[in-house]
């Protein structure tokens, strides 16, 4: 029996889950940081500045939905040059539109940038204590669950830049997915493209999803290789554009991250995994085992198709299209066990 991996019906709708403004340390206003997005054909952008959860419901119309959201870092506790230390990076986006009560608030912490001129916009629950962040896999895995309860959708991002390796993020539990890509950080010369991450995180047992986005701040003139607009991005596929449709998709895995390759079908039947997509140089498809799979394009001919066997003791299979530019598009991983259910 076919089991969509991808629905088989519904429309895909561009998006960047990472996003920053002159709310925080951007440098352009939501509004403008809009157009940048609708005149690159993206239909949804998570606003996601720092420390501060603040409404957007107004920029939403019938051909942009704008996604609630905030973002926090954690520091390392070291005496040296920020440059120098590890930090975590956890992005919220609200499920529900009218989610604008903001969890792990600080009354005078924390806020930086432009941010602390909005601090009174922010809704939050007085009875709850000040939260306090401390660096350390216990401290935002409590974050992390705590935005899940609330009722976000939890990113852990950009490892790399973060400077964070296995013996820190593995001890990470809570996050709905993980930045296989973040376009600023790549953008800035940061090799933040993370499949490795993946793999270890997956291999962990933790059965997340992974996410492509911009992080931008729009500090270069678009068009310019060094902007921070459009190089990273997540393909959702839902039913319509509405903001609890879309982040339902979002809940359900229903998406692929990319930096350029497009996913137009992808399915489990049989025992094999099927997937179509724009014309691609390779595609591959990695397990958890010593185990993966590739179609490579010859003589100049690209690959728009690949069907690869999927054993019921792989653990969990994804798959990667890369075309002749080097650039990726990532499916979520699969467990077998879920697809045999």
């Amino acid at each position: 029996m076919r089991k969509y991996l991808l629905p088989e019906s519904g429309n895909f709708y561009k998006a960047n889950l990472h996003c920053h403004t002159s709310i925080s340390d951007g440098r352009k206003t939501p509004e403008q940081v809009k157009e940048i997005y609708k005149s690159l054909g993206y239909s949804v952008v998570a606003y996601t500045d720092h420390d501060v959860l603040i409404p957007h419901n107004d920029l939403c119309d019938d051909e942009f939905v704008a996604l609630n959201a905030f973002e926090v870092e954690t520091n390392e506790n070291k005496p040296l040059p920020f440059e120098h230390i590890k930090t975590c990076h956890i992005c919220f986006i609200a499920l529900e539109q009218d989610n604008i009560v903001q969890p792990l608030w600080h009354r005078t912490g924390y806020l930086f940038a432009n941010a602390p001129k909005h601090r009174s916009e922010v809704t939050f629950d007085d009875s709850e204590p000040d939260y306090v962040r401390v660096y350390s896999g216990e401290k935002q895995s409590e974050m992390m669950k705590t935005g899940r309860d609330k009722g976000f959708f939890v990113t852990y991002n950009h490892p790399t830049w973060s400077i964070e390796n296995y013996n820190d993020y593995i001890n990470y539990e809570g996050m709905h997915a993980f930045e296989m890509f973040n376009g600023s950080c790549i953008a800035c010369g940061f090799d933040d493209y993370n499949p490795r991450v993946y793999d270890d995180l997956l291999r962990a047992g933790k059965k997340i999803y992974c996410i492509g986005a911009d992080d931008n701040h729009n500090g270069a003139e678009l068009g310019s290789r060094y902007c921070d607009s459009g190089v990273a991005y997540t393909v959702i596929k839902a039913p319509e554009l509405k903001y609890r449709t879309i982040t339902k998709a979002l809940e359900d895995g229903n998406f692929y991250a990319s930096e350029g390759p497009e996913i137009y079908e992808l399915w489990y039947e049989d025992g094999y995994v099927h997937i179509k997509c724009s014309g691609a140089d390779s595609i591959s498809c990695m397990y958890a085992i010593r185990k993966a799979g590739v179609v490579f394009s010859e003589n100049d001919i690209p690959v728009y198709e690949a069907t690869f066997d999927i054993p019921q003791n792989c653990g969990y299979f994804r798959i990667t299209v890369t075309d002749k530019h080097g650039k990726h598009a990532c499916t979520n991983a699969y467990f077998v066990e879920d697809l045999l259910k």
